[in-house]
């Protein structure tokens, strides 16, 4: 059996920019095991598998190359603006129904997609020595007037603010610490960010997912959905500011992205988050199952 794939590379801020994607159309045949098995020939972070669903106007399961995720930011932009551009929804409001719930998705002009996300959890915070040790830098190097911590709107990452772009660029990982420390934490990975930026955007951005068999991500939609609450909770962005937020990330990997967010907020209570952005290159592919 074949199946076609279309791939295409969410938040592009280039041609070779952004985070590739899988999408899957009229995906409402296939097992769990077909998705997963499609995901890993598909090889890319996560891989999109549309469905009818009788909750919403669609249902998406979200594939890593080894295993399922309850929600990706950059896939579902893919999704939509892939359906935006076959003509398959126009401007307006859709919702997806995925593992982290019902959400609201919403489509632009110009096919700018912008997706809900869950409102944020804020959790523990992660040892600083253990953390800078797992990627290679000074505890010096880590901002020290704001905390390392868990933050979720959706998907769990650890958020570590650095205090330079340069620290930023030069730190080497360590993948296996990285990917134990995510796993005891019960977290997808680390989001890594500095406030100073190429391009006068809110903040630069690196993302290690190893224990997802991803060892750094071009762009990561939900990550940044946290960072921007993250930010606000601690006075980093201004109210004026947090409709229009913008990220770079994917730069070290030569993938240069642009992940933008906006927050609605009343009485300093985060209502709504939103994460937005387009895609270029899309292309098909048919893969044997």
């Amino acid at each position: 059996m074949q199946i076609k794939v279309y791939t295409l590379n969410a938040f592009a801020k280039t041609d070779n920019g952004g985070n590739p994607a899988g999408v899957v159309l009229n995906a409402d045949s296939l097992s769990v095991n077909d998705m997963q098995k499609v995901a890993g020939k598909v090889g890319f972070s996560e891989t999109a598998f549309i469905k009818k669903s009788n909750k919403a106007d669609f249902k998406i399961n979200f594939f890593t190359p080894n295993k399922e995720v309850d929600l990706c930011g950059h896939a579902t932009i893919g999704t939509f603006y892939l359906l935006a551009s076959k003509g398959i929804i126009k401007s307006g409001q859709y919702t997806q129904e995925t593992k982290a719930g019902i959400l609201k998705v919403e489509c632009r002009n110009n096919n700018m997609i912008y997706m809900n996300q869950m409102k944020p959890k804020f959790y523990e915070v992660p040892n600083k020595a253990d953390i800078a040790d797992s990627l290679n830098i000074d505890e010096e190097e880590i901002m020290s007037d704001i905390p390392i911590q868990i933050v979720s709107t959706g998907l769990k990452d650890i958020l570590i603010p650095i205090k330079s772009l340069k620290s930023l660029y030069k730190m080497k990982p360590d993948f296996q610490k990285i990917a134990h420390i995510s796993k005891k934490q019960n977290v997808v990975g680390y989001h890594v960010f500095t406030l100073e930026t190429e391009h006068g955007s809110t903040a630069h951005c690196r993302n290690f997912a190893p224990l997802y068999d991803i060892y750094e991500e071009a762009a990561t939609g939900t990550s940044n959905g946290a960072l921007s609450c993250y930010l606000y909770k601690y006075g980093l962005v201004s109210q004026e500011s947090i409709g229009n937020l913008s990220f770079e990330q994917g730069y070290s990997m030569k993938k240069p992205s642009e992940i933008l967010a906006s927050l609605i907020v009343d009485n300093e209570e985060i209502n709504e988050v939103k994460v937005g952005g387009i895609a270029l290159n899309i292309k098909e592919k048919n893969i044997e199952l």
